[in-house]
């Protein structure tokens, strides 16, 4: 096994070059790798795409045109952890977009049924407070929550009313 870490493989049914070049688009340090197409003697169209090598915000996935056979599920997700409003608001926006769709407490689902958490950083710090009424008044306020919003969980969690 090489040292390198992993790389995430996403099943799609023929929209797996389209997929790679959106998700290039919505996060920085991306960018495209190799595209492999499919041999005269391979299940897809000769020539058609059979995988995309992408990096998205620096990890690596490869999107695979694998059929219909299988699709995504919300037991597997993406985190992306944001510093501020305008990161939510951005990532919410581009992977709800043409499709997508909004779920409660920061999760949503994008137009390729790819789940994502877009989740408010310091959150996680609040939710894990030793202070157990402060962590309930953030964990309060986040589920009930669609998009998260940085400033009404700040203060839910030092105990000021909106």
């Amino acid at each position: 096994m090489t040292t390198d870490g992993f790389t995430t493989c996403l099943w799609f049914d023929g929209q797996a070059e389209e997929a790679a070049h959106h998700y290039v688009s919505v996060f920085k340090d991306s960018g495209i790798g190799r595209v492999v197409r499919w041999p005269e003697s391979g299940r897809g169209p000769a020539g058609s795409v059979l995988t995309v090598e992408f990096t998205a915000n620096g990890q690596r996935f490869v999107a695979l045109n694998g059929g219909p056979e299988f699709t995504f599920g919300e037991a597997v997700s993406f985190q992306i952890l944001c510093a501020d409003q305008d990161e939510i608001d951005h990532y919410w926006t581009k992977l709800t977009e043409n499709g997508g769709e909004g779920g409660p407490c920061g999760w949503l689902k994008d137009k390729y049924g790819v789940s994502w958490q877009v989740v408010y950083a310091p959150l996680l710090d609040m939710i894990g407070d030793p202070d157990p009424e402060k962590a309930a008044r953030a964990m309060k306020a986040m589920m009930g929550m669609g998009k998260l919003d940085a400033a009404a969980l700040e203060q839910a969690y030092a105990g000021e009313q909106p």
